[in-house]
């Protein structure tokens, strides 16, 4: 019972179209290979897991209580996400310039800025994951721990494999200019939100 109410909850949390899901895709569809968007599926998975974890110990309760550091990372989110929506929509009208295929390096980076500067996944994290690991205790909390763990991986995964499929059908590049426009517009809407909802 745990392992299906992790597994749930996770899913939900997980499933709809937020920055970082965007980013993990677009990135699976412009990458030449499925492997050269690995860094960003383990990166974005790693971030995660932390965040999954301290939800889960209760640290980052702590964060979220400091007024001043809940402004920084709300700042520092939203600058982070009017870049990546910049360089997306930027990228829409050129998809063979070298630029839109992030290095591993920048990879990694964009999508830990994506993961954990983001102040509702960590809310969500903390207010949803958190609270209901209170109910577990011992070997039932890692087992809702795991089932949570799992589905962001798996979900990671299956997104920039979607992706690259996409990247794959889409030879004239027209779907991904299309997508990417989108991609960014969302990624803006999603900062807009972030500012509205903390002013």
């Amino acid at each position: 019972m745990p392992f299906l109410h992790g597994l749930l909850l996770a899913v939900g949390l997980i499933l709809p179209l937020g920055a970082q899901n965007v980013f993990i895709f677009s990135q699976g569809a412009l990458q030449t290979r499925f492997r050269m968007a690995l860094p960003v599926v383990i990166a974005a998975a790693i971030c995660d897991t932390l965040l999954i974890l301290l939800a889960i110990l209760g640290v980052s309760v702590l964060i979220i209580s400091i007024p001043v550091l809940k402004t920084i990372l709300i700042m520092a989110g939203v600058l982070f996400l009017a870049y990546i929506g910049w360089t997306t929509w930027r990228s829409a009208g050129d998809l063979q310039a070298s630029e839109v295929r992030y290095s591993p390096r920048k990879q990694i980076m964009l999508a830990v800025s994506v993961s954990l500067l983001n102040p509702h996944a960590i809310m969500d994290t903390i207010g949803v994951i958190g609270t209901s690991s209170l109910h577990y205790g011992g070997f039932d909390k890692g087992m809702f721990t795991a089932a949570c763990i799992l589905v962001s991986w798996l979900w990671f995964f299956t997104l920039a494999l979607a992706g690259r499929m996409l990247g794959r059908m889409d030879t004239s590049g027209r779907l991904m200019k299309v997508v990417n426009k989108l991609s960014a517009v969302l990624i803006w809407l999603s900062a807009v939100i972030m500012v509205a909802i903390n002013l």
